[in-house]
């Protein structure tokens, strides 16, 4: 992934000559199947230690135990549906999560199901939005060797011995099954998408190296959702020969049982060639569990080589969420990139069932919704503050008056109606329509592309598939621009708002409704977050400057000037800073935040500049001009409440943890190296602060081998304030190591990263590896496995290897070129600065009209 000197100063960390033994590395010269020399590697017989789960303290639990009930009441009212709800910390799995994770096998929006490095397959996630996690034992691969004519033979399963899940010695199951491999000589190799296991010092000196015909078809249906085909199958050839059993079963009742097939494994080799003949198997009854078999054979000289090609492949075309929407997934490409992308949950469909589905939707919501039939003036919902709103000009007419209190959204407008931008940015390029795309927070966090995370994550999706990149930024820009008006409860303080705000950046594109019901969290009203509209405006600006897409720019406008007007009523004294509200309004949801904080006003203060920037390449100067003008004021304020000499202050509040030192608090920074603009602060701000991060939350954390604590106070103690501010998080971390990169401190940055490795996948560590959660512990318990944001190690690649757009972009100071002093751009009175891009003109070839509200 990143260039060759990621881990320049480290040896290989695994060895191959350490995991093989010679006489079996010299099998493996001038063969394209031998495992890379670059690898992670695992003996199969290690033991695979059960993962900790993070606890809140004693004090944690008294402040959020209103927050706890609620969220159980919540929790029960979706399970009396039928519903999942997108987070549920009181249900656990029935099988504990181990170290034992290995390469998934699948692809982007096919489902996936995971493989142990010792074999077993689990973590089945076919059905969008469920994960069983526990292995299902039944599935293995096993070898029988025959010899002198039968009189040396060696039968098992290619897997150590006694796993979890395997019942008593006697029965008729898979426990009667041969688990004679100890393991101790055998080996796993993995690097992503592909995985090696060399099964060394098996008796009679036999190594294997595990295309497609022959196939034998399975098809599964379970608890109501749209069946899924199962294929598995060999290839046959000159020298291998090729038998199925269609159905036995797991017990005595079956005619055929897992004994007998083993036992007939055993005396012959292979089952009988007239199951290929013998028809469909009956379906299973309710509780009982049916298998089916595929049996290779083949003769190997002395000293000779023989390869065997199997193949498993599921199909599941039809993707239903339990609100009742259906669609097809997206025609697939044999690839695999990145484990969380397969292993994480995504799906893929065509984009016109989506637009069709949204064109259908208000005749099924309705009952519902009392849909509004107009756009109402945006000052209603902003006090005293005057916003712009972005309207589409068919509309202008028809804006009047309300006799609604001010600061109270009242509307309740339909999604896919209320915005002429629903329909407009769909009908773009079917050269560039790359369908629609989906992927989970994580397997315990069940909400579609939750945004304040993609904004850590997306440096993956724009670095190896940027147009899945823009086609998640414009399902967001025509949310930004959408109301629901549908009551929600949220959990955190028990009060009530409407689903989805307009001019709010969604958190989430729903979980069991997605795209119709967007904001499937409720614990705080997500529409007063004050880190979600300026990382909408950075993603977009970054990834319009890094492909140079000006009709992707020109389609998502509108919807970056609305988001950022959106904001302008959290400036409180009106000195250009945004000001959090005393709660977490932020994607730290348990951290909260007073007055202006080094997190949320640095990435607003980069959102200005990238507005500007991208006002000025679109030609909406006075818009420019506006960004430019609240700069100036906010950048002397931010510094001024914030900076301390060496680093910038958690917030401007006088609590206990007010002046801690917070790993992410140049998140703002990292997207303006990121995208090409100016340095928000002077280098010596920049370079004091990462050297502050590093000292404190990276190296005082044992050593550098963790990562970086999320909080650390001044006196290097571990800001203890709430779990979030103790925890060490992933996707964080390498996010400050990709800053420190742009900064010019390499080494600091791949030490700081080096630290997730180390505790998450090295043999000292924890055992994380292919499942790195959100966060863990200074003792090393985890929170939330397989989770989103550790994919913004790609924000290092990105850091190391920008684009060439950004690269020769010009030189300039874009607030240099716009030339107003502050306060000289403001909207007078109620008049609405309506602008609209012309679809078919050039980048300039705009329109400005007003609209006035009375």
């Amino acid at each position: 992934m990143v260039s060759g000197n990621l881990f320049h100063c480290r040896k290989h960390s695994w060895p191959p000559e350490e995991y093989i033994s010679r006489a079996t590395l010299q099998l493996f010269d001038f063969d394209s199947a031998a495992p890379p020399e670059q690898a992670w590697r695992r003996r199969l017989d290690s033991h695979a230690n059960i993962l900790k789960e993070f606890s809140v303290t004693f004090r944690e639990a008294i402040k959020m135990v209103r927050l706890g009930i609620r969220l159980w009441s919540y929790i029960r009212e979706e399970a009396s549906h039928g519903r999942k709800a997108p987070i549920d910390p009181f249900t656990k799995e029935s099988c504990k999560p181990s170290a034992s994770q290995g390469v998934p096998l699948g692809a982007m929006g096919s489902g996936s199901i995971s493989r142990g490095f010792r074999g077993e397959f689990r973590q089945w996630q076919i059905i969008p939005g469920i994960c069983e996690a526990s292995p299902v034992m039944a599935n293995q691969f096993s070898i029988f060797i025959s010899r002198d004519g039968g009189n040396k033979n060696y039968a098992s399963v290619l897997a150590p011995g006694q796993h979890e899940g395997l019942g008593k010695k006697g029965d008729l199951g898979i426990s009667s099954w041969g688990w004679n491999l100890s393991g101790d000589c055998s080996t796993y190799h993995a690097l992503f998408p592909r995985a090696w296991t060399v099964y060394d010092g098996i008796e009679l000196s036999f190594v294997e190296s595990f295309v497609l015909n022959m196939p034998l078809i399975l098809l599964w249906t379970a608890k109501g959702n749209p069946p899924v085909t199962f294929a598995i199958a060999a290839c046959e050839t000159q020298n291998v020969n090729v038998t199925v059993l269609p159905c036995f079963g797991l017990s005595g009742e079956s005619s055929v049982t897992a004994k007998d097939i083993w036992a007939m494994m055993v005396k012959d080799g292979q089952f009988d060639r007239e199951n290929f003949n013998s028809g469909a198997s009956l379906p299973s009854s309710p509780g009982e569990t049916l298998c089916a078999a595929v049996s290779a054979s083949a003769w190997v000289e002395p000293h000779g080589k023989c390869t065997v090609a199997f193949a498993l492949s599921w199909s599941s075309p039809k993707v239903r969420f339990s609100k009742g929407s259906s669609y097809h997934r997206y025609k697939f490409t044999l690839f695999n990139e990145l484990y969380f992308l397969v292993a994480g949950g995504t799906v893929w469909i065509d984009s016109s069932l989506v637009d069709e589905s949204m064109r259908n939707y208000p005749k099924t919501t309705e009952r519902n919704l009392e849909a509004n039939k107009c756009f109402e003036s945006q000052q209603n919902c902003v006090g005293s503050n005057h916003l712009t709103t972005i309207v589409p000009s068919d509309l202008d007419q028809n804006c009047v008056g309300s006799n609604h209190e001010p600061g109270i959204h009242h509307r309740e407008t339909v999604p896919a109606e209320s915005s002429y931008f629903f329909n407009s940015m769909s009908q773009h390029d079917e050269r560039n329509d790359v369908g629609r795309f989906l992927y989970l927070e994580g397997v315990e966090y069940i909400m579609w592309c939750t945004y304040d995370v993609h904004f850590y994550a997306s440096f993956a999706l724009l670095e190896l598939f940027p147009k899945i990149e823009l086609s998640i930024q414009r399902d967001f820009a025509k949310a930004v621009l959408s109301e629901d008006g549908r009551r929600v409860k949220f959990l955190a303080e028990g009060n009530w708002g409407i689903r989805k705000v307009r001019g709010s950046v969604p958190h989430d594109l729903g979980t069991h409704d997605p795209w119709h019901e967007m904001n499937a969290y409720n614990i705080h009203d997500t529409s007063k977050w004050k880190d979600l509209n300026p990382k909408f405006v950075l993603q977009v600006y970054r990834d319009f400057s890094a492909t140079g897409d000006m009709a992707f720019g020109v389609d998502v406008w509108p919807s970056v000037r609305a988001a950022m007007e959106y904001m302008e009523q959290f400036d409180r004294d009106e000195d250009g800073l945004i000001e959090n509200d005393g709660f977490p309004d932020q994607t730290y949801d348990a951290w909260t935040v007073h007055g202006v904080s080094a997190y949320c006003g640095g990435l607003w203060l980069a959102a200005l500049q990238a507005a500007a920037s991208m006002a000025l390449q679109l030609g909406d100067r006075d818009f420019a001009e506006w960004c430019k003008s609240t700069f100036l004021r906010a950048k002397p304020a931010f510094e001024a409440k914030l900076w301390n000499g060496s680093y910038f202050n958690y917030d401007s509040g006088s609590s206990s943890n007010s002046k801690s030192i917070q790993a992410d608090q140049l998140a703002g920074q990292w997207y303006t190296f990121s995208s090409g603009l100016p340095s928000l602060f002077d280098e010596g701000k920049i370079t004091s602060t990462l050297q502050k991060i590093y000292d404190f939350n990276v190296m005082r954390v044992k050593g550098g081998k963790m990562g970086a604590v999320n909080g650390m106070h001044p006196n290097g103690k571990v800001d203890e304030t709430c779990m979030q501010s103790r925890e060490i998080w992933t996707g964080v971390t390498y996010a400050v190591a990709a800053t420190m990169i742009f900064a010019g401190m390499e080494e600091e940055g791949f030490k700081t990263a080096e630290g997730i490795f180390t505790a998450g996948w090295s043999e000292e560590g924890y055992g994380y590896w292919f499942q790195t959660p959100e966060a863990w512990t200074i003792d090393g318990h985890f929170r939330s496995l397989i989770y989103m944001r550790p994919l913004s190690i790609w924000g290092m690649q990105w850091a190391l290897s920008l684009p060439k757009a950004i690269l020769e972009a010009p030189k300039i100071n874009v607030m240099d070129r716009i030339h107003v002093s502050p306060n000289s751009w403001r909207p007078k009175g109620n008049e609405m600065s309506v602008r609209r891009i012309a679809p078919k003109r050039g980048c300039f070839g705009n329109s400005t009209f007003y609209c006035t509200c009375e």
